[in-house]
């Protein structure tokens, strides 16, 4: 089987207000089908339809699957229960298999974020195993999305969830990397908590100007952080190959984060991105899993 899957955010579709031109459907799907991907995340809300049914006859329209979705929730604040949330975009899932939690903030966009007390740690940790076995309980695979300008961001803070709680990992590349953690590293150490992966190849500089406060994530999104595979600064073949080396039997979601200004011409716009990260993944040596 094919697990090398699209992210309608590698074609500016998003979550965040104001992030910019929104392409639809019928044209993120028809290219993704294109390129030869097998499957999909699901995208923001109302970017599919909410019926799990028709869901899933509009996908298979275009030959593709359901991977699962991005779904941003609080879950450090003890008066805040993220259960009816989680009910809510599991009955828009069907029989998809991955829900990619992110830690909100509770605040538009990912340009700022508070600092946990111990409190909102217990509650957040405590939050993360229920929310894993809830999910199970209705057949979808719960995973904790490390994400910039969420609450689970930084090195340390990735420690403590994997310390802390039971719930897998979704592995993304750049994010990890923007965070401080090497992902590479986390692959070798720590695979058998990874269970889902976003892969990105980054602009190491354009990084850690958004580490240093010298630019907001958004900012560094639109000036190009995020590169076609294979031509950035992450060591994207090492960490295919460690994880495949350690049974990692996921799907491999092409995600490269960007921003639209405008409606691209038609054969043109971030298609040619997604394009040249599939022909590098296929172009890897000893990845027949991956791909066939």
């Amino acid at each position: 089987m094919n697990r090398i899957a699209g992210a309608p955010i590698s074609w500016g579709v998003c979550e965040v207000p104001g992030w910019g031109h929104q392409l639809t459907a019928d044209r993120v799907l028809a290219e993704m089908r294109e390129l030869g991907l097998a499957a999909t995340e699901f995208g923001p809300d109302g970017f599919l339809p909410a019926e799990p049914g028709k869901r899933t006859e509009l996908l298979e329209t275009y030959g593709l699957a359901a991977v699962g979705g991005f779904v941003p929730v609080v879950l450090h604040d003890p008066a805040h229960d993220p259960l009816p949330e989680i009910d809510r975009a599991l009955d828009s899932f069907g029989s998809a298999g991955c829900l990619v939690l992110a830690a909100a903030t509770g605040l538009d966009g990912y340009d700022g974020r508070p600092v946990l007390d111990a409190l909102a740690w217990t509650t957040l940790l405590a939050n993360l195993d229920a929310i894993m076995a809830h999910a199970e309980d209705r057949g979808v695979r719960a995973t904790l999305h490390p994400h910039v300008g969420t609450v689970i961001e930084r090195r340390d803070e990735v420690h403590r969830v994997l310390d802390g709680s039971r719930i897998p990992l979704c592995l993304d590349t750049g994010h990890l990397l923007i965070g401080g953690t090497d992902p590479l590293d986390l692959a070798r150490t720590a695979a058998g908590r990874i269970a889902h992966a976003h892969l990105k190849d980054v602009d190491a500089e354009l990084a850690r100007r958004v580490q240093i406060g010298e630019l907001t994530y958004t900012e560094a999104v639109g000036a190009g952080m995020y590169r076609p595979l294979g031509t950035g600064d992450i060591d994207i073949a090492g960490i295919v190959r460690t994880l495949e080396s350690a049974g990692y039997q996921g799907w491999y979601v092409m995600e490269q984060d960007t921003i639209l200004q405008a409606e691209p011409e038609p054969g043109a716009g971030p298609r040619g991105d997604v394009r040249a990260s599939v022909d590098f993944l296929n172009e890897l040596t000893g990845l027949s899993r991956v791909m066939t």
